[in-house]
C-alpha cells in the first residue's frame, strides 16, 4: 500500500523515524487533512510527554532540518512551559491547604460552640419551670434553627476540602458519604451498588462525588424527605449515577433530559455544570409529593475538550 503522505519525524534521540513505521490513527487523518507532516518529541519533566506536529510547513527547507529545528525549538521553549503548570499547580495546592485549614477551624471553633449553644438549650427546655410554656417552645425554635446552621457549616466544611481519595475508594467514599448524611440529618439514607471492583478515571471520580455531595444537600434543604436511595452503576458502556427521594420533587413536574433542562433553565445549575464538565448527560424525573430521581450516566472514557 502506497503511504498516502509524507512524514518526517525524530524520536527522543533526535534520530529520524522511518515513515513506513509511522501508522497514524484514522480520527486523526480524519481531523486533519495534510499532504507533508512535521514531528517532534515533547518531553515535560517526569510527567508529559507527547509530540507536535506542524502541518504543510510552507518554507522550502530539507524536512530533517526542519524537523531538527521544531525539536529544538521545543527543548528550549518546554521549561518555561513547564515551570507555569508547576506554578499553577502549587497555587492550586496552596488554596486547597488554606480552604482545610479554615475547615479545621470551622469544625474546631464555631460548630463545637453552636453544638454547645444547642446542648444548653436542651436542657433549659427540659426544665420544670419551662416544661410545656410558649417559652419552651420558643427555646425549641431556636434549638431547630442552630441545628440547622451546624448542618450548614458541615456542608461548607466538606464543600471546602479537597476530595482526597484513589478511584479504588470510589465506592467506598460515596457510601461514607452516604451515611454521614445520614448520621447527620437524620434522614435515612441508602448506598447500593452492583458493583464491587470499579475504577473510573480521577476526573470522573471527583465530579461524580461532587455531584452526590451537592444533591444530599439539596435533599436536606428543599426535599423534606425521609429517605434517600444513591445508587452507583455500570450499563452500555457508562458510569450510572442515580439520586432518588421521596420528598416534595422539583418545582416542575416530569421526567426531563439534560436538553429539556437546559432549554427550560430549570434543574440544580452546578449539577447540570459538573456532568457538562464530564461529558455526561442528566436527566431528572420530579412527582410532586412524591419525590425525585436524578441520574447522571457518564462515558467511562473521558473525552476531553478541545482548545
Amino acid at each position: 500500500m502506497k503511504f498516502p503522505y509524507r512524514v518526517t519525524a525524530l524520536d527522543t534521540g533526535g534520530r529520524v523515524v522511518e515513515h513506513t513505521k509511522w501508522k497514524l490513527p484514522d480520527s486523526f487523518l480524519e481531523a486533519h487533512r495534510f499532504r507533508r507532516l512535521i514531528s517532534a518529541p515533547v518531553t515535560l519533566g517526569d510527567e508529559w510527554s507527547g509530540r507536535i506536529f506542524v502541518f504543510d510547513p510552507k518554507r522550502k527547507v530539507r524536512a530533517v532540518a526542519l524537523a531538527r529545528f521544531l525539536q529544538m525549538l521545543v527543548q528550549q521553549a518546554s521549561p518555561a512551559v513547564f515551570n507555569v503548570h508547576l506554578l499553577d499547580r502549587l497555587r492550586a495546592r496552596a488554596g486547597a491547604i488554606e480552604r482545610a485549614r479554615v475547615a479545621r477551624e470551622l469544625h474546631d471553633g464555631v460548630i463545637q460552640s453552636l453544638i454547645g449553644v444547642e446542648m444548653q438549650l436542651e436542657v433549659l427546655r427540659g426544665q420544670d419551670p419551662l416544661r410545656d410554656t410558649p417559652a419552651a417552645r420558643e427555646l425549641t425554635n431556636l434549638q431547630a434553627v442552630v441545628r440547622n446552621e451546624v448542618l450548614n457549616l458541615r456542608e461548607l466544611m466538606q464543600q471546602m476540602r479537597p476530595l482526597e481519595f484513589d478511584p479504588e475508594e470510589f465506592l467506598e467514599h460515596l457510601a461514607d458519604m452516604v451515611q454521614r448524611f445520614g448520621r447527620n440529618t437524620g434522614i435515612t439514607a441508602h448506598f447500593s451498588s452492583h458493583l464491587t471492583d470499579v475504577k473510573p478515571a480521577p476526573q470522573i471520580c471527583f465530579e461524580l462525588a461532587r455531584i452526590v455531595q451537592e444533591s444530599l444537600v439539596n435533599v436536606r434543604k428543599h426535599s423534606a424527605a425521609s429517605n434517600v436511595l444513591v445508587r452507583f452503576g455500570a450499563k452500555d458502556g457508562c458510569w450510572g449515577l442515580e439520586v432518588e427521594d421521596d420528598g416534595c420533587g422539583f418545582p416542575f413536574e416530569g421526567k426531563f433530559s439534560q436538553a429539556d433542562l437546559d432549554t427550560r433553565r430549570i434543574g440544580p445549575i452546578v449539577i447540570k455544570e459538573r456532568v457538562r464538565a464530564i461529558g455526561g448527560q442528566l436527566s431528572i424525573d420530579s412527582m410532586s409529593g412524591r419525590g425525585a430521581r436524578l441520574e447522571v450516566l457518564v462515558p467511562q472514557k473521558v473525552r476531553r475538550r478541545s482548545g
